[in-house]
């Protein structure tokens, strides 16, 4: 995995914080200066916690673990929604749902609600509802389609939460730390670090800076995708040559029993 590149960095606009009126004191150490008004944030800094983030993503898909992906703020949801597709992690870019991770099997009763809605069109129940009866169903279905429809192969807690913008995600860093959930985040100069485990300090208001670090961030969890499937395939390869090596090693131990066998018949008294 290569190591981040300070001038795609600035070249994105990762470095440019909030106003300096706007700051959260907390910030201070990722904070290189301020011009015209506006905190400079130390892109090296961002470099190297951008690194540490990645490379403990891609463990985390590596060991076949979920990573769930949070932006719903305008400039970032669909940015975020396109590269997160692209490595089949789930992600949430319209409302945050309260009790999303706290009451997690209230939100796997809806997204299989959803299912059933599905079952149902596909075997014909659907056409034994009056008109209303169908529009009012069909409306559900969207709703629950726009809002859960991108974490419906999430089965269980993820076991890590990526931010885009702390402030405006509270609830789901409040949710998230409850559960031990490790957060990994963009945080801004205007955010509060605190709560988060792994911070990105980075603009997180402008769609390239969003979309550079979602680059980086996705290409690691895509090398650790890859590399599990490729010890799953070496596993697979593995299986049948023990088990060959097992069936030869069977086959010798019966050719030694049957000299064995002829050994003793030969050195027996031949009956009169």
């Amino acid at each position: 995995m290569a190591n981040t590149d300070f001038n795609q960095l600035l070249e994105a606009g990762v470095h440019f914080g909030h106003l300096k009126r706007k700051w959260n004191p907390k910030m201070a150490p990722y904070i290189f200066m301020e011009k015209n008004g506006i905190h400079i944030i130390d892109l090296h800094k961002t470099a190297v916690k951008l690194d540490e983030a990645a490379a403990a993503l891609k463990q985390i898909a590596k060991s076949g673990r979920r990573i769930l992906f949070v932006a719903t703020k305008k400039q970032a949801k669909e940015v975020v929604a396109e590269k997160v597709q692209s490595v089949g992690m789930p992600f949430v870019t319209e409302r945050w749902p309260g009790g999303m991770l706290t009451n997690f099997p209230t939100i796997r009763k809806a997204i299989k609600k959803m299912a059933t809605i599905d079952k149902m069109a596909s075997d014909g129940t659907f056409d034994n509802f009056s008109k209303r009866e169908k529009l009012q169903v069909s409306r559900q279905r969207a709703k629950l389609e726009k809002n859960l429809g991108s974490i419906a192969d999430l089965t269980r807690l993820p076991a890590a939460l990526f931010i885009v913008d702390v402030q405006k995600e509270a609830n789901a860093v409040k949710e998230a730390k409850r559960l031990n959930i490790p957060v990994f985040a963009m945080v801004d100069t205007c955010c509060d670090p605190t709560p988060i485990d792994y911070v990105i300090p980075a603009n997180d208001d402008a769609s390239k800076s969003v979309a550079f670090i979602m680059d980086v961030v996705t290409a690691a969890i895509g090398e650790g995708l890859n590399e599990r499937k490729a010890e799953k395939e070496k596993e697979g390869d593995a299986a049948p040559k023990k088990e060959a090596k097992g069936t030869r090693a069977r086959k010798g131990s019966v050719k030694e029993e049957a000299a064995e066998a002829a050994e003793e018949e030969a050195e027996s008294p031949v009956e009169a």
